[in-house]
């Protein structure tokens, strides 16, 4: 089914539009009016992504930002992220801290 998350089966919700007009009291104005409201769908932020399953086979898949923010999904690893040969020495190596100095009074 369209315009629905696969994870969560988030879909779309219905509301109200409301359209205002004037100026705030606070502002210095009247007071705000609601000049109209009318019906409105609020649809889930879906994108294709993807997924690795749980056999180790990649499959697209439209999920909700939420399910992607939350880690409900495992993405695929295209490529090996890149590492420098220097960073992985200097990950082994000793940290080396500055001595401090003492006041002399």
């Amino acid at each position: 089914m369209a315009r629905v998350c696969e994870v969560c089966g988030k879909g779309p919700g219905i509301g109200n539009s409301v359209t205002h007009r004037g100026k705030a009291k606070y502002l210095g104005g009247v007071g705000t009016k609601i000049t109209g409201i009318t019906r409105r769908q609020f649809r889930p932020n879906l994108q294709r992504v993807r997924v690795t399953t749980g056999n180790g086979t990649h499959k697209t898949m439209r999920v909700c930002a939420q399910c992607i923010r939350s880690g409900a999904i495992a993405k695929t690893v295209r490529s090996a992220p890149f590492k420098l040969p220097a960073a992985e020495s200097a990950e082994n190596a000793p940290v080396q801290r500055p001595k401090k100095k003492s006041k002399k009074k």
